[in-house]
């Protein structure tokens, strides 16, 4: 199937009444037939569920139908998008290991690296990755993951992800990639070379700002196989209501970005314009940086908007206090337009240094579009651009 009829039809199961949609199997245990049947379960001779933290009918097509639109061997669905991280980190960093990756990811991505894994002797080095010598540079003997997220949270820095495959391969490495920016519609990591992808399907996956969750899709069996079991023991599953929500919004995935992406084309080439405005980073844009890499490497700009105000951080609160139609929230990925300011919300955590080594500037505002008529995104950016 093409990926709109995935969409669609991914992950369906057949249930005794024939459902047309996968139901919600909300219970936290499953009777055996008889105790040989459980103890076959439980060594894995047989296929059955057990317990819904280590699995459930209604979380399993979600992971299945997740994992086909990123044309990966499985998924494996969390309780938050920080649940599915966690998982990876757990997974894959141990006591005296090294992990090399983007300066500017999700900042709790970064955040828990920096301040709660150290006790567990794990070592960090975050670099400009978009600038792949540094990626090589940045390896050390006892390097175990490589790990991104492009484009990159907040400032829009788009990585090669196949050439940064084919460095971590080099050296034995996993390259992981956060891709909840584009979603598997806009971009499938797996296919140029990486070996997991997470989500915060709380984002673009579901699409309705009502739920949060995480997914980790795997390439092979050999990392489902590590990945797996962490998230299972850790208890960070996600929950049978939640699953079937997020895959309900998943059916429309498709339909909301190009509506979203349209309506973002238009803003990034107003605010480009605008005399207030600094700079602009959206892929869409042919100021981007990593524009033509952006065209090769992803199927559409996304919806996604970074831009610095002339003005900084008064400009930028002045901004956000004028917006109406715009929420000013954190989150993206949604139906509806929010905008918010990294430096002072999302990125808190990190130093000012590290923000700026980052590119996060005080006066950067991150803007997720929305569905609504564009006209009226316009008009409130433009009201209040003009109280600045």
């Amino acid at each position: 199937m093409k990926f709109n009829s995935k969409l669609i039809h991914g992950g369906e199961i057949k249930d005794q009444f024939g459902s047309a949609v996968v139901p919600i199997y909300q219970t936290s245990t499953f009777a055996f037939e008889d105790a040989e049947q459980g103890a076959k379960c439980f060594s894995g001779e047989a296929q059955g569920y057990i317990y819904t933290r280590i699995g459930n009918p209604t979380i399993k097509a979600l992971e299945q139908a997740v994992a086909a639109l990123e044309n990966g061997y499985d998924g494996i669905a969390a309780s938050s998008g920080m649940g599915a991280i966690s998982t990876v980190y757990m997974a894959l960093l141990s006591n005296g290991a090294h992990i090399v990756s983007h300066n500017a990811i999700y900042g709790p991505a970064r955040g828990i690296i920096e301040t709660i894994f150290p006790k567990f002797g794990v070592e960090s080095t975050y670099i400009d990755a978009s600038k792949l010598e540094n990626i090589e540079k940045a390896i050390k003997p006892n390097t175990k993951l490589v790990y991104i997220e492009t484009p990159a949270n907040p400032t829009m820095d788009i990585i090669d992800i196949k050439a940064a495959a084919e460095i971590a391969h080099k050296h034995g490495l996993p390259l992981v990639v956060d891709n909840t920016f584009c979603s598997p519609y806009l971009q499938r990591p797996l296919d140029l070379g990486a070996d997991v992808v997470v989500h915060s399907m709380t984002k673009f996956i579901n699409g309705h700002a009502d739920i949060v969750g995480g997914m980790i899709v795997t390439k092979d069996k050999k990392y489902y196989d590590i990945l797996r079991p962490v998230m299972v023991n850790l208890g960070f599953n996600i929950d049978p209501h939640q699953a079937f929500l997020v895959h309900r919004g998943l059916k429309t995935l498709a339909v909301r970005i190009d509506r979203a992406q349209q309506n973002a084309i238009r803003i990034a080439e107003f605010l480009e314009k605008h005399p207030k405005v600094a700079w602009v980073k959206f892929p869409g844009l042919k100021s981007h940086p990593q524009y033509d890499l952006g065209t090769k490497q992803m199927d559409g700009p996304g919806c996604m908007i970074s831009f610095e105000l002339k003005g900084g951080v008064e400009a930028g609160r002045i901004l956000m206090d004028n917006v109406h139609l715009a929420l000013l929230a954190v989150s993206l990925g949604g139906v509806e337009t929010l905008i918010q300011h990294p430096a002072s919300m999302t990125h808190s955590k990190l130093s000012k240094e590290k923000r700026e080594l980052a590119g996060i500037t005080d006066g950067l505002v991150r803007f997720s579009v929305g569905i609504e008529d564009v006209d009226d995104i316009l008009e409130d950016l433009s009201t209040a651009l003009d109280k600045i």
